[in-house]
């Protein structure tokens, strides 16, 4: 633009600006300043069109009409998931002259563990549903008295989720820790579209419940998901901060016991009544608020 500007000057040997002359220019204007871009997905850039975000508030909108559900009765459900060991990145004290990030040594455990969590928009959580990689459950697991009774332990090949895990955890965890507290008739149910989601006998269980499921638009929970703005984030942080007491305390493994420790812990600690409200607040959908 500069370079135009100047050619239009009509001046011979026509002009062009030197080498630092955005830096300069810069400078010399004090309300703007460079920044460095971010990577972001296209998909989820595509997903924050206004107008995909306005058609999920009139669906939401006119399911809730549709069904007279009422705030009570509205609740979401997502994975979230862990690699066993892993800390969390911290701040710490080194010497002025030290060059270059310090190192923190993580224990040794990789092993991907899956939590399906689901919250209500009244500011309470059902108990979890943990997927820990492997072929059997192992007795120990549940030996720890201070493991909640009602926290639901499932395995799976590589430790993620399955069709028939959303399914167990719809018909063991969700269908009885809901139903003594409905309100109304119906419960409606906000989810993403993963696969284990949008099988024919997870809707079909639904149906059978009166629970209304229904799928936020693809690549959108970073901004339309309560429990991704409320307290995914948080909780990772939290049992990485727990995972990084025990390295400091000697820990080189964390083992699936390890793992319930400190994933109690970090669930007492975030889902709290407010972290859950707020979720749902700024995700415009208690009160709902497409702005």
């Amino acid at each position: 633009m500069a370079n135009i500007l100047l050619a239009q000057r009509g001046s011979t040997p026509t002009q062009t600006v030197g080498e630092k002359w955005v830096y300069n220019f810069i400078n010399r204007h004090d309300e703007i300043k460079t920044r460095f871009s971010r990577r972001y997905n296209h998909q989820r850039a595509k997903c924050e069109d206004p107008k995909i975000i306005l058609e999920w508030f009139n669906r939401v909108q006119i399911t809730i009409m549709q069904y007279g559900i009422i705030p009570e009765d509205i609740y979401n459900f997502d994975e979230t998931g862990f690699a066993m060991g892993l800390v969390a990145t911290a701040k710490v004290v080194t010497r002025a002259e030290m060059l270059g990030r310090p190192f923190l040594i993580q224990p040794g455990n990789r092993e991907w563990v899956t939590s399906i969590e689901c919250i209500n928009s009244t500011g309470w959580v059902l108990p979890p549903c943990i997927i820990f990689k492997g072929k059997v459950h192992i007795e120990g697991w549940y030996q720890d008295p201070a493991l909640p009774a009602d926290w639901r332990i499932e395995v799976s090949e590589n430790g993620w989720t399955t069709d028939q895990i959303g399914l167990r955890w719809l018909q063991k965890v969700f269908i009885p820790a809901t139903t003594s507290r409905t309100t109304g008739r119906y419960r409606l149910l906000i989810l993403d579209g993963h696969g284990s989601h949008l099988t024919p006998q997870f809707d079909q269980i639904c149906t059978e419940n009166d629970i209304i499921p229904i799928c936020m638009p693809a690549h959108s929970s970073h901004l339309l998901q309560p429990l991704d703005v409320g307290c995914f984030s948080p909780l990772k942080r939290a049992y990485g901060r727990l995972i990084e007491d025990k390295t400091r305390l000697g820990f080189n493994h964390i083992d699936k016991l390890d793992f319930l420790e400190a994933y109690l812990k970090a669930c007492i600690a975030i889902f709290s009544s407010d972290n859950i409200k707020s979720g749902f607040s700024a995700t415009g959908l208690i009160p709902l608020n497409p702005d």
